[in-house]
Formats: structure tokens, C-alpha cells, sequence
């Protein structure tokens, strides 16, 4: 449980830089107290998750298409790990195909994210996903808000 003037840790895994960057700019231009840190790939994730001195995520934005491990796999080695399971994920894609959207929620992902071409949307997104982040973290899940609409 987070308390009301404690940062909001949140881990961004995405293969491509510029992605990476707009991410970390969109969140220092939101009021929110956070602190973001991004990671290039699945397998550099898991292994920052495993650290034992690694403050765990609030929030998890995994990209599902990356190199050496994708974000399913991520996916299902964080939920099937019980350290982890106070961490909202949130699937942060380009595409948002039905196979994509029911593996991810029924692997265990709280929101999915397509991810927008423009900034201010993208802000909007992110700015509603922490908002709104702690009301998808435990059951019963709603599949209809899956789909993060802004």
C-alpha cells in the first residue's frame, strides 16, 4: 500500500529508446510525484525485479513486443512469482489485437495501454492509468476496462 506523499515507482520495459524517452517526458510533465525507470528489455527487467535491494514497482508498463524475452513471458514469470504480486502491470503496446488483449488479461495484467501517437494523449493515458491504477489490482477483474480508453 502506497502512502499519500510517497513517489509512485514505476518501471517502464520497452525495446525502443525514443519510446523510452517520450514515456519518461510525459510522466515529468504530469503533477504526480513518481519515479520512473525504464529497462530495454524483458530479460533486463526481470533481473532489476530480482535484485534483492531493487524497491519493487507499483506499476509496471511492459511493452509486449521486445527482443530475448516479450512482454508475455514477463508477464506470466511476474504473476506466477508471489514477491511480485502487489505490482499493477499494465500492457503498453502498439497494437491491440483481441489475441494480444485476452492472453495479457488472462495472464494476469490489470490494464492494457495501445500506445498513442500523440503526446498529450499518451498524458491523458498515463495520467488515468496511475490514477486509476490501484482499482485494478484486485479481483473481480472487469474485462469491458481492460481497454484503457482516454
Amino acid at each position: 500500500m502506497m502512502l499519500e506523499n510517497e513517489p509512485l515507482h514505476i518501471i517502464l520495459a520497452d525495446d525502443d529508446e525514443t519510446d523510452r524517452l517520450i514515456f519518461k517526458e510525459a510522466f515529468e510533465e504530469l503533477k504526480i510525484k513518481t519515479i520512473v525507470q525504464t529497462v530495454n528489455n524483458g530479460m533486463q527487467l526481470l533481473s532489476l525485479l530480482s535484485k534483492k535491494d531493487t524497491q519493487l514497482p507499483h506499476l509496471l508498463f511492459l511493452d509486449l513486443n521486445m527482443p530475448r524475452k516479450n512482454g508475455i513471458e514477463c508477464l506470466k514469470e511476474i504473476r506466477g512469482n508471489p514477491r511480485f504480486k502487489a505490482i499493477s502491470i499494465a500492457i503498453y503496446s502498439t497494437a491491440a489485437s483481441e489475441k494480444d488483449m485476452e492472453e495479457t488479461f488472462r495472464n494476469g495484467a490489470n490494464v492494457y495501454i495501445k500506445k498513442p501517437n500523440d503526446f498529450q494523449v499518451l498524458k491523458q493515458a498515463l495520467e488515468k492509468v496511475v490514477r486509476t491504477a490501484s482499482q485494478y489490482q484486485y479481483p473481480p477483474f472487469n474485462k469491458e476496462n481492460f481497454l484503457l480508453r482516454v
